[in-house]
């Protein structure tokens, strides 16, 4: 299977956890996460008062996305990847992440669609799991909107087909998360604000 550009590669071990294993090409796997994906967001509406600056709730949000297709999903990632940090430091950069979103929400340090972007890029930044990373950071910050901010969703599509396939608008957020990785956020909030 072919990643798009910005995907992170899967190890043999994690491969190993695709749960259904007549799953042969990109297209097909991408069909089953669709699949998978709306179920989660269906199991997110159901959520009366959802706890979503929580450890527990982004594992658990992480399981209702991929659950069916992955046996590895909500867990952290154990490898090194072409993006992220040590996985032996996820805990505790997702722990400080966590908290400054908190500081930023309660003294609003930055407009909300701010606060959700920095939140957005430091969730995709720490990279918590072997794979989904992208698509559960901005589902994620979509959570985060609603709940906490009470503002509306980011339009991550800004009238692109979708994030997922190669698209000038994916090299665009691509490019913006990596300015954003080097302290920038200038790109990043002109993409979406």
């Amino acid at each position: 299977m072919t990643d798009p550009v910005g995907a992170t590669p899967l190890d043999p071990d994690e491969q190993d956890g695709l749960k259904i294993k007549s799953i042969e090409t990109r297209a097909e796997l991408d069909r089953y996460e669709q699949a998978n994906i709306q179920d989660g967001l269906r199991w997110l509406k159901r959520q009366k008062t959802p706890e979503v600056l929580s450890e527990a709730f982004m594992r658990r949000f992480h399981q209702q996305l991929f659950g069916q297709v992955w046996a590895w999903a909500g867990t952290f990632r154990q490898t090194e990847k072409n993006i992220g940090i040590d996985p032996l430091g996820i805990s505790v950069e997702l722990r400080n992440l966590i908290d400054d979103t908190r500081y930023w929400v309660e003294h609003a340090t930055y407009p909300p669609t701010e606060i959700a972007l920095r939140f957005h890029h430091r969730l995709v930044e720490i990279h918590l799991f072997p794979n989904g990373n992208g698509r559960h950071a901005r589902l994620m910050t979509d959570a985060l909107c609603r709940v906490c901010l009470g503002a509306a969703p980011i339009d991550w599509l800004q009238g692109a087909d979708n994030l997922e396939s190669q698209s000038e608008h994916r090299s665009a957020y691509i490019a913006a998360l990596r300015a954003a990785d080097r302290g920038d956020y200038r790109d990043l909030l002109a993409l979406f604000d």
